[in-house]
């Protein structure tokens, strides 16, 4: 069925738990998503990032239907959310064809700017029922890997504020995280974030929460991240399927191939941010 972000959340919230977010910019990763949330009966989100249709992979209008239909049919909650939207005009494009949730990311930008925009995304997208996420601070790469400089990690009364000028629904915080492949592991602020828990009032999401150890997204969710963006592993786990491959004569047993090893990818994180 088809949710908006506050209704996986409250989900999430209620579990004291993390709802699954995923990059899917085809059909075999729709369908991946979608049908392991359904073995596990688990509420999960689907994502487009603006990143992909900057790097050619696919446009916003050739995948929502896709993406909303899937959703509609499941027997899970499955919200359909704009990823990284960094320009108000592209969310505003994701609002009219019928994302159930957005987030707009003015996190690079000049704080002042930032806040700005961000209102002005809540007043367009909350007047129709959807559902809003913000970032304050960086996390210094951008989705897709591209762009750079150093990590800025979120001040908590920064975030308090944030939150209460503009109204979001979920807060992306920068803690240590980073989007891609991990060359080393991850250090973690986790009292920064319990301190944006203690003083914020909304649902905490985790970016770049692909190769994370499965200690540390436990850690994560306890100190209150109720969502966590998941992609590049998930991705590497199809393509690796497809490198198992003996024949690879055909399209399609490529296509089924990276299916089946996206979706036990996504299985194994599944498990580990309902905490089962």
């Amino acid at each position: 069925m088809l949710v908006t972000l506050n209704e996986v959340l409250e989900i999430a919230q209620a579990r004291n738990c993390a709802v699954g977010s995923f990059n899917t910019p085809n059909l075999e990763s729709v369908q991946a998503v979608i049908s392991a949330a359904e073995e596990l009966g688990e509420p999960v989100i689907l994502m487009h990032a603006q990143v992909h249709e900057e790097m050619g992979i696919v446009r916003m209008e050739d995948i929502v239907d896709v993406m909303l239909l899937k959703a509609e049919k499941a027997s899970v909650p499955v919200c359909v959310h704009l990823d990284h939207g960094t320009d108000a005009a592209y969310v505003k494009r994701g609002v009219e064809l019928g994302f159930t949730s957005v987030m707009y990311d003015g996190s690079t930008l000049p704080l002042a700017e930032n806040y700005d925009n961000t209102c002005a995304v809540v007043e367009l997208a909350h007047r129709l029922g959807i559902s809003v996420e913000a970032e304050v601070g960086s996390m210094g790469v951008r989705e897709g890997g591209e762009g750079g400089g150093e990590s800025i990690y979120t001040d908590p009364a920064e975030a308090k504020r944030f939150v209460e000028k503009t109204g979001i629904d979920a807060l992306a915080c920068a803690f240590g995280t980073a989007h891609g492949l991990y060359l080393k592991q991850p250090k973690l602020d986790f009292d920064r974030l319990a301190e944006i828990r203690r003083i914020v009032d909304v649902p905490l999401v985790m970016h770049g929460g692909s190769g994370v150890s499965e200690e540390n997204y436990r850690i994560a969710i306890a100190t209150g991240i109720r969502k966590i963006n998941y992609y590049s592993y998930m991705a590497k786990a199809g393509g690796t399927a497809v490198d198992a491959l003996v024949d690879r004569t055909f399209f399609h047993d490529i296509a089924v191939a990276a299916q089946r090893g996206m979706r036990e990818d996504v299985i194994k994180a599944m498990r580990v941010f309902a905490l089962k």
